[in-house]
């Protein structure tokens, strides 16, 4: 048996642990590995490249991912597809492991319905796939930004002064809402809920006569400009506030031990499921336990969040 693998969309640290998992299983297994160099469109100009325990060796530890990725606006055509499913055929590739977060699943579903026998592992940091309570990457990610939010908190505290942090999550909240459970932030909007600038004048306006004249401010990026926001907020409350947009600094880096781990076990459990015959499994964790379920249920409507946000306005 011989397997691909490949890595798409966004770097998410904790990649390369998935990609050692995967390799180390095969291996105890007899199986033979084959990494795709730049994702789908690696796959599409034959970048491929063996793979053994060697090669793989102290990779886990490391941001990023060795493979590299890139978006690959020719896979998105049937033509793409047709030059990746050739190069799967005459590398003579059994089954496809695909490590990214919903636009990679959605050619990882593509690929399926051609007949690849291929599985799915989330690694993403903006955790915005609902099936999983956390994807590859996020909690690097989050302790990323909490350790930049500290540094802010400093200047603040010293200043009295209000800083609008934007992190990253593309059109899911959780790293500002987790940033903001964990400490992080007095006032926090996100595409779940978010607040229009009348809203963050007021609880801004309200902290400040409650005597808290240092505040964080975090928003999800896409929501506002920036600029805008802050601008509005100095006239309305006759104030000096800064902003900051953390951006790529988010994405790079050691991978936490947890993410390491979920890795490695997500990395075990692809293989399992390629050798069991399955084809267009997601893999997941649910209540501390790895999980795979069918492209239908990868966006279900996380129930769980709005119990977060209940509980987020009471700590706030």
């Amino acid at each position: 048996m011989k397997i691909g693998i490949l890595t798409s969309g966004g770097d998410a640290p904790g990649m390369n642990a998935a990609i050692r998992a995967v390799v180390k299983s095969a291996s105890h297994n007899s199986i033979e590995v084959l990494g795709i160099k730049h994702g789908y469109k690696g796959l599409i100009k034959q970048e491929l490249i063996p793979l053994n325990i060697f090669s793989v060796d102290g990779i886990s530890e490391k941001g990023g991912t060795i493979l590299k990725t890139a978006r690959c606006p020719e896979f998105t055509e049937e033509q793409g597809r047709k030059e990746a499913l050739e190069t799967l055929k005459r590398f003579e590739i059994d089954g496809l492991v695909v490590i990214g977060g919903d636009g990679s699943f959605r050619g990882a579903e593509k690929l399926g319905r051609l007949g690849v026998k291929v599985v799915g592992v989330p690694g993403t940091i903006d955790n915005d796939l609902a099936y999983t309570d956390y994807c590859i990457g996020f909690d690097t990610t989050l302790n990323t930004i909490l350790e930049c939010i500290s540094k802010i908190k400093d200047t603040d505290s010293s200043h009295e002064k209000t800083t609008i942090v934007e992190v990253m999550g593309r059109y899911c909240g959780d790293l500002a809402l987790y940033s903001a459970l964990a400490g992080g932030g007095e006032i926090i909007s996100t595409p779940e809920k978010k607040l229009n600038f009348g809203d963050i004048c007021a609880k801004l306006s309200e902290n400040i006569s409650k005597g808290k004249n240092d505040n964080v401010i975090i928003i999800t990026e896409r929501m506002y400009d920036i600029e805008e926001l802050q601008k509005h907020l100095e006239k309305k409350l006759e104030i000096s506030i800064r902003s900051t947009v953390l951006g790529f600094v988010q994405r790079g880096g050691n991978p936490s031990g947890f993410d390491r781990v979920l890795a490695s076990k997500m990395g075990v459990r692809a293989v399992q499921l390629l050798m069991e015959g399955s084809t267009r499994r997601f893999i997941g964790i649910r209540n501390n336990r790895i999980i795979d379920v069918g492209f239908s249920e990868i966006n279900d409507i996380d129930t769980n969040k709005q119990k977060e946000y209940d509980l987020l306005d009471e700590l706030l």
